[in-house]
């Protein structure tokens, strides 16, 4: 029997949004990678519903998941799903742009985008996806282009107001990605952090540039929100306590592959002698920490060649 497009099996997900803000909503993916058995829902997701129609925060992973975001969205508000804000373009947070797009919604994203889904590392990812989240992933899922590629200038900022509520997307490109981006809800106090910050678990690092990764973290803490949204993870009140895992993993890497630059010690050989075991226990350090780690010796490695 062939497997009907993933569209179709939007029934079988439903999500539950919890509120996080007057007007502000989210929903918290599972804290592993993504998989067929979590149906690709590894990440989070927000809303905020304001008198003319409803902003969202990423997409999800999956065409479904971008569905069955739309279906929670209509149960908490009547009001149209207006714009689509992406954090970054990466396979979890923007697969389920389409369901959005077919809604009517406008995708809002990082300038340093334009051009990601025609390259060959994204069409790698779709293929790879495709064969391992199958069906939520398949034939029928196009990842797709922005609508507005979001150019900062030197504000760093682009603000918005939608039915009374006022907005900022805010460039932290560069971090995790080229192309971050965090939202700020600013009558609620929320922020929705992207990938630039995770609760709970090991964030992905690999691409990262993680010097300007740790400047980020400077600036969440420097807009003192009242809650924050992570990409991966549960929203914090917590702020300071909560950034420090992540801020102290990076931190802790770069200290110890930094070591290996520094004396030419080989990668496999710097990491089998490492004492990883701080972070062995958390959600995703077997499938993300070596690879992490091996992206951070390349890019202290690129470093110390450029002095």
């Amino acid at each position: 029997m062939v497997a009907a497009p993933a569209f179709v099996a939007a029934a079988e997900v439903v999500l539950q949004p919890r509120q996080v803000g007057p007007h502000t909503w989210v929903v918290i993916g599972e804290a592993g990678m993504a998989s067929a058995a979590n149906r690709g829902f590894n990440s989070n997701a927000g809303f905020v519903v304001t008198r003319e129609g409803v902003v969202v925060f990423d997409a999800l992973g999956t065409p479904v998941l971008g569905r069955a975001l739309i279906d929670a969205i209509g149960r908490i508000t009547p009001q149209p799903v207006r714009l689509l804000v992406l954090s970054h373009y990466h396979a979890d947070h923007y697969y389920g742009m389409q369901a959005f797009r077919a809604a009517g919604a406008q995708v809002w994203a990082h300038e340093a985008a334009r051009g990601v889904t025609g390259s060959d590392e994204a069409r790698a990812r779709l293929e790879q996806r495709r064969r391992d989240l199958f069906p939520w992933v398949d034939e029928s899922t196009q990842p797709g282009d922005a609508d507005r590629w979001l150019a900062f200038g030197e504000s760093g900022e682009v603000a918005f107001t939608l039915g009374g509520q006022r907005f900022r997307v805010i460039d932290v490109g560069g971090a995790h990605s080229p192309h971050d981006v965090m939202l700020e809800v600013e009558g609620d106090g929320v922020l929705f952090a992207g990938d630039v910050y995770f609760t709970g678990r090991i964030p992905f690092v690999v691409g990262a540039d993680t010097r300007r990764w740790l400047e980020v973290l400077d600036r969440i803490v420097a807009l003192r929100p009242r809650m924050a949204v992570p990409g991966h993870g549960e929203p914090s009140a917590r702020i300071v306590e909560d950034l420090a895992l992540t801020r102290d993993y990076l931190r802790h890497v770069r200290e110890v592959m930094g070591r290996a630059v520094d004396g030419m010690v080989d990668f496999d050989e710097a990491y089998e002698r490492a004492d990883w075991s701080r972070w062995s226990g958390l959600p995703a350090f077997l499938p993300a920490h070596r690879l992490n780690a091996r992206s951070i010796y390349l890019e202290l490695e690129r470093a110390s060649l450029a002095r």
